[in-house]
């Protein structure tokens, strides 16, 4: 009997103290979710969030809603200027969601810009493989959303990111509607970014500004990201806003072609979102003479600033990968032609041998030569070369005589790395970054539901 009490007394300690660890746990997630970050990413801008400039057209507002997280703004809203055209690109997942197939279905519309526009957010839940469920969800968001703003609910557009497989509770978004627009202001946009934050640590802005005939076009974004990032289409959530006077076809254009060159070109893990948008709103308000000739200087100064507030979001998304520590940049010379040397580039920053390497700081060149072997890619071993920074580790298909380890390995313990590839085959090249692979990753994903 001694030893049933003895047994019954542990069983009850271990309860408590399982009891105790979940009091834990949650009071935990609310000091997260009250915005007092615990652990920001060692590569986060060390300037925080920029300033970002007011753009002439839009109104950002931003609410906690309770929608997964609690105390904690979680919910997003941007109102558009009459005259607001809205392009995008969208993930390829074949499981996307139930928001990302409506603004794809509206944006193939064309819709009358003159009504405006309004762009609708929320984190904590993906609504991805919802179902029927989901797209009344959907429905009942731009419905009550058009009816607060005056606007069709063709010109407004939704996103959710978070968790997937789980209902929406979209009437709890619904509920936050009135105060999200009561508290539309021009300058609120970094409450918008900080809004749409998962398991970011940190949020994400980027601006750009160019002269046109002495008037100003200013273009400024937001994005979330952090893990599932591997997008091919855009990335996560992404929003970028401008004032410049551009058609629709044009701008989408180029939102086409700089999204290959930017969120196309950058991983974490490998895997892609369902939820995965980027939106480009032009409100049409700048002063500045309408850019109608897309060769034109003021056009061509547009898209690479544009460009630029891109590529800027793209790596802060890399910066707060889960867990990492290491900012990765891949290029890779030498390809028969730019399919393979990017095709290259990604397994080598996909790879997590690779990525596991770089995070324990061991100048492990093999790994790279695996990944290139592996990627499908053409290539010849005899041709190959490797640099780790500026450190030349092997030529034609060995190492390099001259290399000396100690100088692969004190590139590794920067925080900013660069692996080289030369194919030595022809002219294709490509860059893609990526982040190293901790246990940090494992630990947020495998809690990521709890």
């Amino acid at each position: 009997m001694a030893n049933k009490s003895d047994a019954e007394k542990q069983k009850a300690k271990a309860k408590k103290w399982k009891s105790a660890a979940k009091e834990l746990k949650n009071q935990l997630a609310t000091v997260l979710g009250a915005g007092k970050a615990i652990c920001v990413s060692p590569l986060a801008p060390k300037q925080g969030f920029p300033e970002l400039p007011v753009i002439d057209g839009v109104e950002y507002s931003a609410a906690a809603a309770g929608v997964r997280y609690k105390g904690r703004l979680d919910v997003m809203l941007a109102r558009l200027a009459p005259g607001s055209v809205v392009t995008g690109t969208f993930t390829r997942s074949k499981t996307s969601s139930a928001a990302v197939r409506d603004c794809q279905a509206k944006l193939a519309l064309r819709a009358d810009a003159e009504t405006g526009a309004a762009i609708l957010v929320n984190a904590g839940n993906s609504n991805a493989f919802t179902g029927a469920r989901g797209r009344a969800s959907v429905e009942a968001l731009c419905d009550a959303t058009a009816e607060r703003l005056n606007l069709p609910a063709s010109r407004v557009f939704t996103a959710s990111t978070g968790v997937i497989g789980e209902p929406l509770p979209h009437e709890r978004i619904i509920e936050s509607l009135d105060a999200l627009t009561e508290g539309l202001k021009p300058e609120g946009i970094g409450e918008a970014a900080r809004a749409i934050m998962t398991t970011d640590t940190f949020a994400k802005g980027a601006k750009s500004e160019i002269m046109v005939d002495g008037h100003p076009i200013c273009i400024a974004g937001i994005a979330k990201g952090s893990g599932m990032i591997a997008p091919d289409m855009a990335t996560m959530l992404v929003y970028i806003f401008t004032d410049a006077k551009i058609g629709q076809k044009p701008l989408q254009a180029m939102v086409s072609r700089l999204t290959e060159r930017t969120f196309n070109c950058i991983t974490v893990d490998s895997d892609t979102s369902t939820s995965d948008t980027l939106l480009v709103a032009a409100t049409g308000k700048s002063p500045a003479p309408a850019l109608t000739d897309m060769r034109s200087a003021p056009a061509r100064a547009f898209e690479r600033a544009l460009g630029a507030v891109m590529l800027d979001l793209a790596h802060q998304v890399i910066c707060d990968g889960e867990g990492a520590t290491k900012f990765v940049e891949v290029t890779v010379t030498g390809a028969e032609n730019k399919d393979d040397a990017h095709r290259c580039a990604m397994a080598i920053a996909n790879s997590p041998l690779v990525k596991t390497a770089i995070a324990g700081e061991d100048p492990n060149w093999g790994r790279v030569v695996m990944a290139v072997g592996k990627s499908g890619a053409n290539a010849d071993r005899d041709r190959l070369s490797i640099r780790f920074g500026d450190v030349v580790v092997a030529t034609k298909g060995q190492v390099d005589p001259d290399y000396k380890e100690a100088d692969g390995a004190a590139h590794m313990r920067s925080n900013d790395i660069m692996i080289g590839v030369d194919l030595g085959l022809g002219k294709g090249k490509a860059t893609v970054w990526t982040c190293d692979l901790t246990h940090r990753y494992i630990d947020i994903n495998a809690d990521y539901r709890s």
